[in-house]
């Protein structure tokens, strides 16, 4: 597997392609790597494309500067695994690599940009849009997989490709989970013991919201019943949960036959913040 620090290095050797034999698949991270990542890695590889991967703890998607700096760093462990994988190649650019000068753009995701994620992260898919878009140019992929724990991101991103007119084609991949459920993420080794038992409560909470809809409950009755599980114990901060429009992402107040809900959830365990989603 190649390994490549500068843009310049990386454009270099992607312009001795000959785009029309190989087509090239995408998969940007923070690192601290783990198997939804690599199932993301196994989805381009899978297709025949050939795999880069890029390794970029991004500041500008943080609205917490100690959230940014806990993010946990794991560079070493993550290229071994990368190179076990079948991964072809990675990036791992410098902050002054990808951002030599303040990048003052701005864009626009409509509705995106104030509900869920949106209003409780203000301008982190602004963040997420500036290196992304920086990552596509100097990349200039085929095809991006990105995992759909990040619901949310995965339709803003599409927006922003459609935006930008990009010729890129956005793959959103099923949801790794830990064996009690946990969708897994980077920030679950941040976790505590007791913390990381707790955490196990979310999926199956999110499972009970799919048998409670089948019961006929209302919306609201369910938003209830996420509160009080969760208030029992004081671990628990729940920032949001709703019931939305898998589409629009607008939070639905009753469950009609012409739309295809999605269930997504915010929560602090203790310190760490984790989200998860399901389709009902």
């Amino acid at each position: 597997m190649l390994i490549f620090r500068t843009k310049s290095d990386i454009q270099r050797h992607l312009n001795a392609f000959n785009s029309a034999e190989n087509k090239i698949g995408f998969i940007p991270t923070m690192g601290a790597l783990h198997q939804g990542h690599i199932s993301l890695i196994d989805e381009s590889v899978k297709r025949g494309l050939y795999t880069i991967c890029s390794i970029f703890v991004n500041p500008t998607q943080f609205n917490d500067k100690r959230d940014l700096e806990n993010y946990p760093r794991t560079l070493d462990s993550d290229i071994q695994l990368l190179e076990k994988s079948g991964c072809n190649a990675v990036f791992v650019p410098s902050v002054e690599e990808i951002y030599p000068s303040e990048d003052t753009r701005k864009f626009s995701f409509g509705n995106l940009d104030s509900l869920l994620e949106g209003k409780h992260r203000p301008g982190h898919f602004l963040g997420v849009a500036k290196v992304v878009s920086i990552l596509f140019e100097i990349i200039k992929p085929d095809f991006a997989f990105f995992g759909s724990k990040d619901y949310q991101q995965v339709l803003v991103i599409k927006e922003l490709t459609k935006q930008l007119n990009l010729p890129i084609t956005i793959v959103p991949c099923s949801i790794i989970r830990e064996k009690d459920g946990l969708a897994m993420s980077s920030r679950n080794t941040l976790l505590s013991e007791t913390e990381r038992k707790a955490a196990s409560l979310i999926p199956e909470l999110m499972k009970k919201v799919k048998e409670w809809k089948g019961r006929g409950l209302l919306i609201s009755e369910i938003k209830q019943k996420i509160e009080t599980e969760l208030a029992k114990n004081p671990i628990y901060k729940l920032e949001y949960f709703e019931v939305c429009d898998k589409t629009t992402l607008f939070p639905l107040n009753e469950l009609t036959p012409n739309i295809k809900p999605i269930a997504l959830i915010a929560c602090f365990v203790g310190k760490i913040r984790l989200i998860d989603n399901l389709e009902l």
